[in-house]
């Protein structure tokens, strides 16, 4: 899919309450951008923001940081905010690569939604489930490491089942087809309700390493 750029899309991510313009000075010390010792969930990825923007409305007890590596792509969820005064949401602009430079034992969950899949062999250190990333994962983990994954690519699910489980993972929760299982308390993403409506399958694994 073509991405659209947006003219002066940093200059109206920046002027955002909820962007985070210097995320390393923070690192070991992101509980106090919320001021509390709340759990901190992460999305890489966070594209438009309708998955962690409805689950900071829906679990204010949660810090939520959505990390999203195309600032034309945060305007939309920079948009989705204007509105609303969440405590418990911040958000980056920043690479996935930076993440172990960003963290260190911070973060409780991190979720996967509908990540690229990157579907060509010599890429797959790219994938977000790939070895590269769990390494940097366990790093900024604070305790439990912990991944939810949604995805609609049959491929990459098969390929993060075998990589997470090869890094030490066990399976907590898996769906081969989300929407046919007895689901409850589903936060959508805009991808995952686009190829919902469409009649693919959406893949979901639960995973934790203690």
């Amino acid at each position: 899919m073509r991405l659209r750029n947006i003219k002066n899309a940093d200059e109206i991510i920046n002027k955002s309450k909820y962007i985070i313009i210097d995320p390393k000075k923070y690192k070991n010390k992101f509980n106090s951008l919320f001021n509390n010792d709340n759990p901190i969930y992460i999305e890489i990825g966070m594209g438009k923001g309708n998955f962690i923007i409805n689950n900071a409305i829906t679990y204010p007890n949660i810090n939520f940081i959505g990390i999203e590596k195309y600032a034309s792509v945060l305007t939309k969820a920079c948009s989705k905010l204007e509105d609303l005064n969440l405590n418990n949401l911040k958000i980056m602009n920043i690479d996935a690569n930076e993440i172990d430079v960003i963290f260190n034992k911070e973060i409780d969950l991190i979720y996967l939604n509908f990540s690229d899949p990157w579907p060509k062999k010599r890429h797959a250190n790219r994938r977000l489930s790939d070895k590269t990333f769990l390494n940097k994962y366990d790093t900024i983990f604070k305790d439990k490491r912990h991944i939810i994954m949604k995805t609609d690519n049959r491929k990459l699910f098969e390929y993060s089942i075998m990589s997470f489980t090869e890094f030490g993972y066990q399976i907590n929760d898996i769906s081969l087809n989300l929407y046919q299982d007895d689901i409850q308390n589903n936060i959508q993403t805009e991808y995952e309700k686009k190829f919902h409506d469409k009649g693919f399958p959406i893949y979901k694994i639960d995973v934790e390493k203690k």
